[in-house]
């Protein structure tokens, strides 16, 4: 695999690792999650790199990728992929994504199904606001519970650190206290750094990359795009989403919209940090689900 950066529309430049010399091999496309890079699929690309040809790219506004000032909804970003998939030469390919991936891909799937084998969605299951979302109420509950997270928006702070080290070491405690911690959080970890002018390092993830996301994901309803996709999807809730019933409420009607789907629970599985928490798990599941398509 070799990593470079590809020029897309309006200038637009994404970082990317994916395969090369095996093009015979069926595409396989892996979309990060929100404040995440291409690097959260460290532990899991040797254990696909052998049976399929891999693209992995930072999403704008996130690792290596530009970050306009504006397009941080998921059509925008499912919009980018199906541009880079172009400028590959890729015409056909399955997806895995995680969290923001995952409803990107989800977009990507309703807008291109021509190009979209199968979906794993480890994410993209319940809306933020509405009958199958976190939150339900009147027009006035809900628009008091998203003044109350703008203003979290607002607050939102970037922490400054004066060595890299020190950076990681920050962001690794709660991963210890989690029993989380190995080798696959080091490296993502490693590629969040970003260092400034003056020599300290900080988060890459903007708040304006931020705040525009979550503000538009506020208004999505999954299930329209849910209603367009034509592909064989995989759902991998999180052992909390599968506890919680709202999600379930939700993840219910979203599946009765599907011609074909599985769903699997991996066991102890955290939201989005699954790839880098049980790579081999993952995996097994994923290609699993894969084989028996014979696609």
């Amino acid at each position: 695999m070799i990593e470079k950066r590809i020029n897309l529309k309006n200038d637009l430049e994404l970082n990317v690792s994916y395969s090369i010399g095996n093009e015979e091999k069926p595409a396989i496309l892996l979309i990060h999650f929100s404040g995440g890079t291409l690097q959260m699929w460290n532990g899991i690309f040797p254990l696909l790199q052998n049976q399929y040809r891999i693209i992995a790219p930072d999403l704008r506004g996130h690792g290596k990728s530009n970050r306009p000032l504006t397009g941080y909804h998921i059509d925008d970003f499912a919009n980018d992929m199906y541009q880079l998939l172009q400028k590959l030469g890729i015409n056909k390919c399955h997806i895995v994504g995680s969290s923001l991936g995952a409803e990107v891909a989800l977009s990507l799937a309703a807008s291109h199904p021509e190009i979209v084998l199968s979906l794993v969605s480890e994410g993209a299951i319940y809306n933020e606001f509405g009958e199958y979302g976190l939150f339900n109420g009147s027009k006035v509950e809900i628009e008091a519970e998203k003044d109350k997270l703008r203003q979290q928006l607002n607050e939102r702070k970037l922490s400054r650190y004066q060595t890299k080290a020190d950076f990681i070491e920050d962001f690794k405690a709660p991963l210890i206290r989690q029993a989380l911690w190995n080798e696959h959080f080091w490296v993502f970890l490693e590629s969040c750094a970003e260092e400034l002018a003056d020599g300290s390092f900080e988060h890459f993830y903007k708040n304006h990359v931020r705040t525009e996301y979550i503000l538009k994901y506020w208004d999505i309803c999954f299930e329209e795009y849910y209603k367009q996709v034509k592909c064989p999807v995989l759902l991998l809730p999180s052992e909390k989403e599968w506890m919680n019933p709202k999600i379930r409420h939700s993840l219910d009607y979203f599946i009765s919209l599907l011609d074909e789907y599985e769903i699997y629970k991996i066991e102890g599985s955290i939201h989005a940090y699954v790839w880098m928490q049980q790579p081999n798990k993952a995996v097994g599941v994923v290609k699993e689900f894969l084989d028996k398509l014979q696609i």
